[in-house]
């Protein structure tokens, strides 16, 4: 079994900003715009047979017992027209070494793919 983990880059940020500039509307369409790409990102796993674990704000995780090309799949997730915002992914053979991965990913430049599985 393999598990990828996807993350929005600096969402947080972008939300906590809003907060501070009592900033509504912004917030209203971060919000909208942080479901619209996770359900596009949970669809596109779902396509690829992934069986989808989490999907909530800017996180999806899917799991799948198939081969597939992590990086082609991440170029996907990256190209899908409702992507606002950067994600980073990380892959791995456990929810943990996934995790572990995205972490990775996201401390060494964002917008990035870490496979764990490959190493």
């Amino acid at each position: 079994m393999k598990y990828i983990t996807i993350d929005g880059d600096d969402v947080g940020r972008k939300i906590t900003s809003f907060y501070l500039n009592n900033d509504e509307e912004n917030l209203y369409q971060v919000s909208a715009s942080l479901v619209n790409a996770a359900d596009q990102i949970a669809q596109l796993l779902i396509e690829n047979g992934f069986e989808i674990v989490f999907c909530a704000a800017d996180g999806v995780v899917g799991k799948s017992g198939n081969c597939f090309d992590s990086a082609r799949l991440f170029e996907r997730i990256q190209g899908l027209p409702s992507n606002t915002f950067t994600f980073s992914a990380g892959v791995g053979s456990s929810l943990k070494e996934a995790y572990v991965a995205l972490l990775d990913a996201k401390s060494s430049g964002k917008n990035k793919l870490c496979d764990y599985t490959i190493k």
